[in-house]
């Protein structure tokens, strides 16, 4: 059997799955499978190993159905000298296998193998570099005894903490110093700290370390930190900061543990890049006026900061939670793990090999790629296991899925979506909770029924459990074959829009709540001015206007609610009215406002606006100083070349000096020398005329 030109090989795990070589062999077919019989082994890796052998001999793709045995496959293909050869595996036994519905669970069965069976591009990643120049943060002795433990394998360097009566060492053997650290950033490699009651210890310090007179405002450098003293954390959702370790100071395992870590992060890393940014897509600011703070406002661990009209992500802070992507409205911050639309694509093909294959009411379990996956494997040992209509789906992170994630889901059959939350994503649920919130709202508003997606949050497996078998079964619109092409604000309109297709109740226009990144502006068209201020600064082009005629328009389907229209606008006549919009007129530009041109009243040259011109008119004739004449006042209904001209001409110009002097050439310094010779010629001439007398 194929999956995408994989060959697949099936193994029942020494019978303790329920799987029939024939239903398999046609759910499989059905949900897409290239043909050919299924063939079951039973103990593929240790009994049949040779058939494994005989497969990777085959020299095509493989696509292993086991993941425990993965690095007992890996190796078997190292020495058959296959290394080279594309082998990937899925998990079927814990997520659909080792099931009290597990006879009942070859749709779901089929399902995973397609989605599995599909191939992305690797997603790009970010190179981090520890010399190991390592701070220890502590108030006691512990800091100095580890120091003098990693000496050998890193560069330590001891800070304390207002120490008290810390005995000296017999030797300095790593450098110790005391301080406050007030300020800290940076990331595994290049962390940077502020430190206030800096100073080095005294060589005479005796019973106890004694310190020079203290400084503020140190600074320093390092690639890792490892902080004791159990206070305030020095980052914001510290446990996602690499190269920064906090161990509880009071739980010696948890010290150990981070010692043994410190100690390895020396030499070059590789991080994925988790989100890609389009600057010319953000919406944060225009005209120094500050529209959408959404990423802002999720992001955890500070990697996100205000850079003008948009924003910078620190893709070396990144921890990978995707909350900025889940809420941005344009799409200008993406989840690029997987890359591309791989996501979407893996959610289509799951739902649609499972409906083809003869599944029904299928439930989509969101989970991650750690705590997830762990539930899901305690259910599956310890309990009844996943039911044979929920199918698990895994991400790096449940914080990256957002509005149009969650509505594809929909649109491509699921009847319900279980969000499983782990301890890590305490607190940093809100931004998911609020695209949570708008899909909820919206199939409300097309009269569905509620609860269709909600966050499953118990860290006892047998409470996950019960949540999953007591989920009713609800019914579901016809799921869409859309395909997964374009970008976030698309596939959403084109999920929401297959969904009020097939709605009870397809309502034209759903009101959306307060932050929902759709909707219209109400503007009072009877205050606005023209002034198209506004137009200027929209970022997505929803406000347009005409060059030839002074017009406003508006495109609703391209308003992501930022609200930096309404900011800028100098009559504050915009309000924002979040809503969706399924009319066709939403897609093309509505005209707000239109008015003739007002034409000069001297040359006749068209300009400005007539509601403008008159507005400053009204504000302005005769009660300006400069306006408070009878015929002043027209200067106002003129175009900019008219008014210099005619404020010329009545020479009245309140800028005017004194007259400049006319510029001095040779010419005429010789015409001057010429009359002071004629007079000194003269002079003599009456001078001899007298003697003579």
């Amino acid at each position: 059997m194929k999956f995408n030109r994989k060959t697949v090989a099936l193994c029942d795990c020494e019978a303790t799955m329920t799987l029939d070589a024939a239903s398999l062999a046609r759910v499989c077919g059905a949900a897409g499978s290239d043909g050919g019989a299924v063939e079951l082994h039973t103990q593929l890796c240790r009994s049949q190993i040779g058939k494994f052998q005989r497969l990777i001999a085959a020299d095509g793709p493989l696509l292993v159905a086991c993941t425990q045995e993965a690095p007992l496959f890996d190796e078997a293909r190292v020495e058959a000298g296959k290394a080279e050869l594309p082998v990937s595996y899925v998990n079927i036994r814990e997520r659909a296998g080792w099931s009290d519905e597990g006879a009942h669970a070859a749709p779901k069965i089929a399902a995973l193998l397609a989605e599995a069976a599909l191939d992305f591009p690797p997603t790009a990643s970010v190179g981090l570099e520890s010399k190991g120049v390592t701070l220890i943060y502590g108030r006691d002795e512990r800091a100095i005894e580890i120091a003098r433990r990693l000496r050998d394998r890193l560069d330590v360097t001891v800070m304390l903490d207002r120490p008290d009566a810390v005995a000296p060492p017999r030797a300095m053997d790593v450098p110790i110093y005391k301080g406050t650290i007030v300020g800290a950033r940076g990331h595994l490699g290049g962390f940077e700290i502020v430190v206030d009651d800096y100073a080095a210890p005294l060589p005479s310090s005796r019973r106890q370390l004694v310190f020079e007179p203290p400084r503020k405002g140190a600074s320093a450098t390092c690639d890792l930190i490892l902080d004791l003293t159990g206070g305030t954390p020095l980052f914001p959702a510290h446990e996602k900061r690499d190269g920064y370790l906090r161990p509880d100071p009071g739980d010696a395992a948890a010290v150990e543990r981070a010692v043994f870590a410190l100690a390895d992060l020396v030499g070059t890393f590789d991080k994925p890049r988790y989100v890609d940014f389009h600057a010319d897509l953000c919406a944060h600011q225009r005209s120094r006026k500050t529209g959408c703070t959404r990423c802002l406002d999720v992001c955890p661990v500070g990697a996100i900061a205000p850079a003008g009209d948009t924003v910078a992500i620190d893709e070396r802070v990144c921890a990978g939670c995707g909350a900025c992507a889940s809420v941005c409205p344009t799409g200008a911050a993406s989840y690029a793990l997987p890359a591309g639309g791989a996501l979407f694509q893996r959610l289509r093909t799951l739902l649609q090999a499972y409906r083809a294959a003869g599944g029904s009411d299928p439930v989509l379990l969101l989970h991650d790629t750690s705590h997830g996956e762990e539930m899901v494997a305690a259910i599956a040992r310890q309990g009844r296991g996943l039911p044979a209509r929920v199918l698990p789906f895994a991400v790096n992170s449940i914080t990256q899925v957002g509005l149009d994630f969650l509505s594809c889901a929909l649109a491509y059959g699921a009847t319900q979506l279980r969000v499983l939350a782990g301890p890590k994503n305490r607190g940093e649920l809100d931004g998911l909770a609020q695209q949570i919130g708008l899909v909820e709202t919206a199939m409300a508003g097309l009269g569905y029924s509620g609860g269709r997606v909600a966050i499953v949050d118990a860290a006892d497996p047998e409470q996950v459990e019960a949540a999953l078998y007591d989920l009713p079964r609800v019914a579901a619109p016809a799921p869409g074959t859309f395909l997964p092409m374009g970008g976030k604000r698309t596939l959403t309109l084109l999920a929401l829009r297959h969904l009020r297709d097939h709605a009870p109740a397809p309502a034209e226009i759903l009101p959306l709540p307060h932050g929902a990144p759709f909707g219209a502006l109400a503007i009072d068209a009877k205050g606005c001015t023209l002034c198209l201020a506004c137009v200027g600064a929209c970022p997505t082009g929803a406000l347009g206007d005409n060059p030839d005629r002074p017009t406003l328009t508006f495109t609703e389907d391209a308003c992501v609610q930022c609200g930096i229209c309404r900011s800028t606008c100098p009559e504050k006549v915009i309000a924002l009215a979040p809503r969706f919009n399924f009319a066709d007129a939403a897609r093309s530009p509505v005209v707000v406002k239109q008015e003739p041109p007002f034409h000069c009243v001297r040359c006749g040259k068209p300009f400005g606006t007539r509601g403008a011109i008159e507005r400053i008119v009204e504000k302005l004739a005769g009660k300006h100083a400069m306006f408070m004449q009878g015929d002043a006042r027209f200067r106002l209904m003129m175009c900019e070349d008219c008014r210099v001209v005619v404020q010329f001409e009545q020479g009245n110009d309140p800028f005017a000096g004194k007259p400049r002097p006319l510029p001095r050439t040779s010419e005429d310094d010789f015409r001057e020398r010429e009359v002071l010779e004629a007079r000194a010629r003269l002079e003599k001439e009456r001078a001899k005329d007298r003697e003579g007398g």
